[in-house]
C-alpha cells in the first residue's frame, strides 16, 4: 500500500511540475521585437537575385536595392544592425516560420492564402506579372503560349498566375529568377514570367539583345509586395509599419522609388502610383 501510495504521490508531483512548466512557457513567450533589441540586430531574408530590390552589386559584392534600403531604415529606427541571409524562393516562408530570420525582404506578394502563414507589414510596392516573349516565336498575346514551354521561378506567384491564365503551358520553374531569365536566352523556353518591376530591369540588362525580345502588354493580375514576419509579433509589426510611414511622409519612400525604379534605372518607370499607406489587399 505504501509503494501504490509513494507512486501516486510521484505521479501527482510529476503533473504538478509539468503543469508548471507549461504555464510558465505559455506566460513567457518571447517578444520577437525585445529578442532583436537585446541581441543588437535583426535578419533580414532577402532573395539577392532579383534586381532592383535585392541583388549584389558587382562592383563591390555587397548586397543592394529597394528593400535592402528599407530594411537598413528599419534597422536604424530600432537601433540595431541589419543582418541580411539570402533565401530562394520557396524557401521564404519556412525559413521564417522556423525562427531563421527575423523579416523577410524577399519581394512576397501578400495574398489571403499566405496570410495564414504569416502577417504582413504595410505594402512597399505594387506590381503585376508580365511575360517575355522571344521576338522570332510571333508570339502577341497570353493564349499563344498555349502548349509552348514557359520558364519562371520556382515557388513564387509567377507559376501559378502563369498556370490560372494559360492552364496548357508547359511551365518549368527554377531556383530564381535569374536561372530563368538566363533559359530564355539560351532558347531553353519560349516566353519568361516574373514580376513587371522586375522583368523591366531584366530587359534593361539585355543590351543590343533586347532586340530579340518582346514584353507582351497584357499583365497577369495585380499584386501588393510586403514585408512578411512571423504571425502575432503585434510589437515589430508595429516598428517596421511606423518605419514605412515615416519613410512615405518625409518623401523618402517616392526617393527610394526613383533610385531603384524611376527614370534613368533600368526598370524606367516614369511614376510611382501607389503610396505606402495599408497592410490590407
Amino acid at each position: 500500500m505504501a509503494t501504490r501510495r509513494n507512486l501516486r504521490f510521484s505521479l501527482l508531483c510529476c503533473a504538478i511540475a509539468l503543469s508548471a512548466q507549461f504555464a510558465f512557457a505559455g506566460g513567457a513567450h518571447a517578444d520577437q521585437l525585445a529578442d532583436i533589441k537585446k541581441k543588437g540586430e535583426i535578419v533580414f531574408g532577402v532573395l539577392g537575385t532579383d534586381e532592383p530590390n535585392s541583388f549584389i552589386d558587382p562592383k563591390t559584392r555587397e548586397l543592394v536595392g529597394y528593400e535592402i534600403d528599407i530594411a537598413k531604415a528599419i534597422a536604424k529606427k530600432l537601433g540595431v544592425k541589419p543582418v541580411f541571409k539570402q533565401l530562394s524562393v520557396a524557401a521564404r516562408i519556412p525559413e521564417l516560420q522556423g525562427g531563421h530570420v527575423d523579416v523577410l525582404a524577399a519581394t512576397l506578394t501578400h495574398n489571403k492564402e499566405r496570410e495564414a502563414q504569416v502577417d504582413f507589414a504595410l505594402t512597399h510596392f505594387v506590381t503585376g506579372s508580365k511575360v517575355m516573349v522571344r521576338a522570332a516565336s510571333g508570339i502577341t498575346a497570353l493564349p499563344q503560349l498555349a502548349g509552348k514551354k514557359v520558364v519562371t521561378v520556382r515557388g513564387g506567384t509567377q507559376e501559378t498566375n502563369i498556370r490560372a491564365v494559360v492552364p496548357t503551358a508547359n511551365v518549368v520553374t527554377f531556383e530564381n529568377t535569374q536561372q530563368a531569365f538566363q533559359a530564355l536566352q539560351q532558347g531553353k523556353g519560349i516566353a519568361y514570367v516574373n514580376d513587371e518591376s522586375s522583368l523591366l530591369a531584366d530587359f534593361g540588362k539585355l543590351g543590343p539583345a533586347a532586340k530579340n525580345f518582346t514584353i507582351l502588354p497584357t499583365s497577369i493580375g495585380v499584386e501588393s509586395i510586403a514585408l512578411g514576419l512571423r504571425k502575432g509579433e503585434k510589437n515589430l509589426k508595429g516598428v517596421v509599419d511606423a518605419t514605412l510611414r515615416e519613410l512615405e511622409s518625409s518623401g523618402a519612400a517616392n526617393q527610394l522609388f526613383n533610385k531603384w525604379y524611376g527614370p534613368g534605372t533600368r526598370p524606367n518607370i516614369a511614376k510611382r502610383n501607389f503610396t505606402i499607406s495599408t497592410d490590407k489587399i
